[in-house]
């Protein structure tokens, strides 16, 4: 692995070094992004950036502004590699351990990358299970247990994803939106404080809308979604990903379909567009 960034200075992962008594290792009182980069370019990272301060306002926590434009590029390196961005702020070292939040403490700012796999152009599977985790799920918080627990169930059954229902509506993937086609019409559940609104979501509308294709952010019930034509699912770095079997039934036709086809053409097309853009 290349260099980290930590409060200010650039290490070899080995030597940077954050106290036990930082509020994320005690509380995982913090928040993070991932940005994904293409040819050395952080993809939508202006996008990636509101977001992350929008958590930080959502967790009350102020941060002084940080040189990302300059970091990043010491980061990424001189060559033009696709990699992911991960950022990370926590609330920082505080002298004891107290649920109360401490009114003066330095955030801790970490940030690293790794190597970016192109995502599978082939169709994968997933499971359903209960979403059991916080009811701010909106905030991109590093406090993931409820999260990587899920996903490993995924794994477990042999899947690549979980698929989580509140009460029988489905919320998002373990680590991804939803998106299904339905009666014809392509369909995602709204932004509320049960999903985390995602950079890439919110890319797939624009390019459906854009298009005129039929599209609706609307409550999707779990008996609903077992009849779906399609369903795909979306990520920073797993783009638009579609599911071909949901608990081991075939999703439509058990086989990519059109619509997704369609939309995967229109995200390549925009993102050559973005990066040449910004060469």
């Amino acid at each position: 692995m290349a260099q980290v960034y930590l409060n200010g200075d650039f290490l070899p992962p080995e030597a940077a070094r954050i106290s036990p008594w930082d509020r994320g290792f005690l509380f995982g009182d913090g928040v993070y992004e991932v940005i994904p980069v293409y040819r050395g370019r952080p993809f939508l990272g202006e996008a990636h950036l509101d977001r992350l301060h929008r958590s930080l306002a959502a967790i009350d926590l102020a941060v002084p502004a940080i040189p990302w434009q300059e970091i990043f590029p010491k980061l990424i390196g001189p060559a033009p590699r696709d990699c992911a961005l991960y950022l990370q702020i926590t609330r920082g070292t505080y002298a004891t351990r107290d649920h109360r939040l401490p009114e003066v403490v330095r955030p801790t700012v970490f940030a690293f990358t790794w190597d970016l796999t192109p995502p599978p152009k082939c169709g994968v599977s997933g499971i359903t299970r209960e979403d059991f985790r916080w009811d701010r799920c909106d905030i991109k918080s590093i406090a993931l247990l409820g999260n990587v627990l899920l996903r490993q169930s995924a794994t477990e059954a042999q899947a690549q994803e979980a698929l989580l229902f509140r009460k029988g509506w489905l919320t998002e993937g373990s680590s991804s939106n939803v998106f299904a086609v339905l009666e014809g019409k392509l369909c995602t559940p709204p932004k509320s404080r049960r999903l985390l609104s995602g950079i890439t979501r919110a890319l797939v509308l624009q390019l459906a809308e854009q298009a005129g294709l039929p599209c609706e952010e609307r409550e999707i019930h779990q008996e609903e979604l077992a009849k779906a034509e399609e369903i795909w699912i979306t990520s920073s770095t797993r783009e638009v990903l579609p599911l071909i079997q949901l608990d081991g039934k075939p999703v439509g036709a058990g086989q990519i379909g059109p619509w997704w086809r369609q939309m995967d053409q229109w995200f390549q097309q925009y993102k050559q567009k973005w990066l040449a853009a910004h060469d």
